[in-house]
């Protein structure tokens, strides 16, 4: 875990950000917390990616393994 940089949102959503998990090629995960209290994984996709052939699918398949 990273701590925050002065770049990073200290929110997003109604998530609150803590720390950096790491960062790839879709874009940064944070350990986050929700309006509720639960600790979650948040990751925040680069600019421009959404609209990327594919990269709906793609980003599917990496979220299918957390919700289980």
């Amino acid at each position: 875990m990273q701590p925050l940089s002065p770049e990073d949102p200290r929110e997003v959503g109604a998530f609150r950000l803590l720390f950096v998990l790491g960062e790839g090629g879709m874009g940064r995960v944070y350990l986050a917390r929700s309006p509720g209290g639960r600790t979650v994984a948040l990751k925040r996709v680069r600019a421009g990616m959404a609209g990327a052939a594919g990269f709906r699918a793609r980003f599917a398949l990496k979220c299918a393994p957390a919700s289980r």
